[in-house]
């Protein structure tokens, strides 16, 4: 770059922990230059997030005696991060209105300027949908999630904004009270999935903790019957009341933590304490969470948690580690205005049902005519009765590869969600010999603002439906994966259930209806627990594996670097087809970033194991 004589870029953390780009650079003798002409240069050759956040100016860079640049002697970078554009203030109060509302949904403290790109700073698909519940709520207007994407500064957002119809936000009522409530449509389907033969420890979430240092246990009991006494989902219990499943709230509960000993060296101790542990809960007897202690040395511990799915869900969880810390710390939190019984009565209200009915029309457009239905070459024959029985395979993307594959997605204007998926369709379709595929995605079901901070279950099934044919590009099946993924987040409210039987699909044994494979992305904004005087980390144990479906694809970020796994049903592949599969989603990747125009039938896999079973006679990879 003109006027730069040497520069190095690293990876540091912000005051917030946050990931960010470094930049360390020294000038020609006599240049002076600004740091925004430095920004707009890069932007004319970098996608956004390849923008470094930070830009540090130094006489020379610092060298080890082996001539390389001495990480730990350049300085920590001061002062606020930027996002690679110029920052201009909100110059109106919409505008400041929803800097503050980016703030709030992407987790900044820093200031955002008006033209910096939510994508760029940090947004994602399931941020995309709180800040447009956000917006609807504190601005009274219904922003189409796909307007996040067209509209994706704070500038280009206000001025759409500013031409819609306002409209009253439908804040969610409090419940009158009853002795008992109804379900959701997301308790319903997992109560029936908990009676199922083999199924009862199919929705457990249990999480362990490691903990070392000065832990006080009292005030571990303490905090989480504050936690038990503040959300209602914690004292719920679900029994049949005139042959319907309904939830009944206690007004309080038996609680108990189990406490264990164990040698730190005897892992098989430790195995099978946490084995015994995490148990089928009895869905009639609340809490629908359990807890315990095992010591390992005077300062050592390990914490379990175990809840049930039909009361939490991820963000959920999230809510709970960190309200358990608050209250650990001997804080005090607002009451909350609503809790989960008073989403599930909404649900049923008429106005509620009005919109879940237009948003029914869009699910039937898209499965009408005949479906699809994926057969994936197994290595054994499909049971009729589902075994739940799984293992996984993760696998690592190169650093390089993941950079290629943002620049791909901010280029389309798209996510990293949409990219993956269209890459993972295609190797489906390599392996099955179709074109026409559903595949399952799970989406976290807050569209509604009021629901943030509520324990609960919420996560609706998503159905998405694209067809990879092979004289399309992948940049042309991209687009179309886009908008079906734009389609479906906007009608994401209507239940996956009702879609079932709306479509009157054939239930076979030993089948999910609709697909069998299933992706997901996971944007859960997870944060560590803090609690004083001690340092935490999760720890490690090999879990019984359980696979709801018969492969999913379970994709993460962690710290800007992209890994994977493909959970599968041991009944159905072995692993070696697993492995085959992953090198070839790998290989699929590799072959989009390097040419995105590339014809779907020219994108190369391997072939699977010989002896794999297929409903269909060959395999087709070149269409």
């Amino acid at each position: 770059m003109e006027g730069v004589r040497e520069a190095v870029v690293l990876v540091g953390s912000d005051a917030n922990g946050q990931k960010v780009l470094c930049a360390y650079y020294t000038p020609d003798t006599g240049a002076k230059l600004a740091v925004n002409d430095l920004r707009s240069a890069l932007a004319q050759e970098l996608p956004g997030y390849m923008i470094p956040s930070y830009f540090v100016e130094l006489e020379r860079l610092p060298l080890t005696p082996n001539g390389k640049i001495d990480r730990r002697a350049l300085p920590a970078p001061e002062g606020e991060a930027g996002s690679g554009t110029e920052y201009v203030a909100p110059r109106n109060e919409l505008e400041m209105k929803l800097a503050v509302i980016w703030q709030e949904v992407l987790g900044l403290a820093k200031q955002i300027g008006v033209h910096d790109n939510f994508f760029d700073i940090g947004g994602h698909s399931l941020r995309a949908t709180s800040l447009a519940g956000k917006v609807f709520k504190e601005l009274n207007v219904n922003l189409p999630l796909r307007d996040v994407f067209r509209h994706s500064t704070i500038a280009a957002m206000a001025k759409a904004i500013a031409r819609m119809e306002r409209r009253e936000h439908e804040a969610i009522p409090q419940a009158e009270q009853r002795e008992y409530y109804p379900l959701s449509s997301a308790q319903k389907r997992l109560f029936i999935q908990h009676t199922l033969d083999g199924a009862d420890q199919l929705y457990n979430m249990p999480e362990l903790v490691q903990v070392e240092g000065e832990f006080d246990l009292d005030r571990l009991e303490a905090a989480l019957r504050k936690l038990i006494t503040r959300h209602e989902s914690l004292r719920t219990g679900f029994e049949m009341m005139k042959g319907e499943v309904v939830q009944r709230i206690y007004p309080q509960v038996d609680f108990a933590i189990e406490y264990h000993q164990a040698d730190t060296e005897d892992s098989d101790q430790i195995e099978q304490i946490v084995r015994n542990f995490v148990r089928p809960f009895d869905l009639g007897q609340p809490p629908l969470l359990r807890a315990g202690v095992i010591e390992l040395e005077p300062h050592l511990r390990i914490l379990l948690f175990d809840m049930h799915h039909i009361v939490s869900d991820g963000v959920s969880m999230a809510i709970v580690m960190e309200e358990f810390s608050s209250f650990y710390a001997g804080e005090q939190l607002p009451p909350l205005r609503i809790h989960y019984k008073d989403y599930a009565v909404w649900q049923q209200s008429k106005a509620h049902r009005e919109r879940i009915g237009r948003q029914e029309a869009y699910w039937l457009q898209t499965f009408e005519g005949e479906l699809p239905t994926a057969d994936l070459p197994m290595d054994y024959e499909r049971s009729a009765v589902r075994s739940y029985e799984g293992a996984h395979v993760e696998f690592d993307v190169e650093a390089s590869l993941s950079a290629q594959l943002r620049e791909l997605a901010a280029e389309c204007e798209s996510t990293l969600f949409m990219v993956l998926l269209a890459a993972y369709t295609v190797l489906l379709s390599k392996y099955s010999g179709q074109e026409d595929l559903i595949v399952g995605t799970p989406v976290a079901g807050r569209t509604n603002a009021d629901l943030e901070r509520v324990i609960g279950m919420f996560v609706n099934t998503l159905a998405l439906r694209n067809r990879p044919s092979g004289d399309k590009t992948f940049l042309s099946y991209l687009e179309e994966v886009k908008e079906t993924a734009l389609g479906a987040f906007e009608n994401q409210d209507y239940p996956f259930e009702d879609l079932v039987e709306r479509l009157n699909v054939k239930r076979e044994p030993g089948r999910f209806p609709l697909f069998d494979a299933v992706f997901d992305l996971q944007n859960i904004e997870e944060r560590d627990a803090e609690l004083e005087g001690v340092s935490l980390k999760n720890y490690e144990l090999d879990p019984l594996e359980e696979a709801k479906f018969d492969l999913t694809l379970f994709m993460y970020e962690n710290e800007g670097a992209l890994s994977g796994g493909f959970f599968y049903a041991t009944k159905l592949f072995k692993e070696t087809m697993i492995r085959t599969l992953t090198e070839d989603y790998l290989r699929v990747l590799s072959q989009i970033a390097e040419n995105p125009q590339l014809e779907l039938s020219r994108i190369e896999c391997h072939k699977p194991a010989a002896g794999a079973k297929s409903a269909v006679d060959t395999i087709e990879f070149a269409f």
